[in-house]
């Protein structure tokens, strides 16, 4: 077959463009646990400093961990939810309480 004839042939073809298949990202919970230690009026601070929580929202968090042992801060991507541990761990560490922050996926 000569060239000419294939690109004929060529441009008789229908393409249809494939869609991409994109996806959410995974999603991550980030958790305070609860500990005997920790001031409750701190773990309101942290859940209003670092998760963007009004008083009444931090508050019933707090309550909820620490009546039943843990509670959820908040859902997000890996990267912002280990860096939602991280630093709400060295800031506990830094102000010498005992509250862990640690995170699973949703």
């Amino acid at each position: 077959m000569s060239d000419q004839n294939q690109n004929h042939k060529d441009d008789d073809l229908a393409l249809q463009e494939a869609k991409p298949s994109l996806k959410q990202p995974p999603q991550y919970k980030v958790l305070l646990l609860n500990d005997d230690y920790t001031p409750m009026e701190y773990v309101v601070y942290v859940l209003e400093g670092f998760f963007a929580m009004n008083r009444e929202k931090a508050t019933q968090v707090m309550l909820h961990v620490h009546t039943r042992g843990m509670g959820v801060c908040g859902t997000y991507t890996r990267d912002v939810a280990e860096t939602k541990v991280e630093l709400v761990n060295a800031h506990s560490r830094e102000n010498q309480h005992p509250l862990k922050c640690v995170m699973e996926e949703a």
